[in-house]
């Protein structure tokens, strides 16, 4: 099992000095990747979590932790199908591919926030074909020496795209969802499925299982399939990731014993830690000392 570390990108403790030192901290501390989210727009009127009324960029919070970083994996779970141009994130990702020095995972998910699909002027239909599209879109401009793809969403002329990422066969690419067949087509078309902060991991054994026989179903080795799990820690009404630094290296524990390969603990989630009104230092330190305890190396 890996083990990452959510980056601090939500609510007040999602500042400059303290994204630097979380990351810092937590490549030392032996952890194998930092990740973040996207949350572009929250309507007036709209009833979200508090921790989406202030989120970070997530492929610009990657790249500032890039250059503080040495060796840990970055990746962003997720960034939003329909609201972005496969052409533009293709050389986005490729560049911080390239920054970092092949340290980048890409997941990818299609949205649920009917006031982001209006204020981007996304349509909400389709997105399943489209998601398809835009994987492939990615894939022959990171790994074509010549990319072309003519499609019912996006039209691709014959041309080239370089800097092409550091990564053989270019950044690894995450799919979210959580009905059946966006859990097969994950394993169908990515090289792995994400979780999301919500899910009910009680029950991922069979959402895994959907996976992979997506995966077999294209010709693949099920076995090769990433499954990277959003811990959100401490949230509000669970039990499962929650309680003393015992129970929840338990709880990881057995997560592996269900196929979970990966994951990455997230204090997004944590009301104690990314409020929108929480003292900045106080969260930090909570935040630090979650940190510390739970390091997959044991370091002080």
């Amino acid at each position: 099992m890996r083990i990452g570390f959510g980056l601090p990108v939500s609510g007040t403790w999602a500042t400059p000095e303290r994204l630097g030192r979380v990351a810092v901290a937590a490549e030392h501390q032996g952890y194998d990747s930092l990740w973040t989210f996207q949350r572009l727009f929250v309507g007036v009127d709209q009833q979200v979590d508090p921790v989406y009324r202030s989120v970070l960029d997530p492929v610009v919070a990657l790249a500032f932790a890039a250059a503080r970083t040495q060796t840990v994996r970055l990746g962003v779970a997720v960034i939003n199908v329909p609201f972005v141009h496969p052409v533009y994130l293709a050389k986005q990702i490729a560049s911080l591919d390239v920054l970092s020095g092949g340290r980048i995972d890409l997941g990818l998910g299609t949205g649920w926030s009917d006031a982001e699909f209006t204020a981007v002027g996304a349509d909400a239909e389709r997105r399943p074909a489209r998601t398809r599209e835009f994987v492939s879109v990615l894939r022959t401009l990171w790994r074509d020496d010549v990319s072309e793809f003519d499609g019912e969403f996006y039209t691709v002329p014959a041309g080239r795209m370089h800097p092409k990422p550091v990564q053989e066969d270019g950044v690894p690419i995450l799919l979210g969802g959580t009905v059946p067949a966006a859990l097969r087509r994950a394993g169908e078309i990515a090289d792995g499925w994400v979780s999301r902060s919500a899910h009910d991991l009680s029950q991922i054994a069979k959402d895994i299982e959907l996976v992979r026989a997506g995966a077999e179903k294209a010709g693949r080795d099920p076995e090769d399939v990433r499954v990277v799990c959003r811990g959100s820690l401490f949230r509000p009404g669970r039990d499962f990731l929650s309680g003393s630094w015992e129970k929840i290296r338990e709880d990881v524990a057995w997560l592996a014993t269900q196929g979970v390969t990966e994951i990455f603990y997230d204090l997004n989630f944590d009301p104690t830690v990314a409020g929108p009104d929480l003292d900045p230092e106080a969260a930090e330190a909570r935040a630090m000392d979650i940190l510390h305890n739970l390091t997959p190396r044991g370091l002080s």
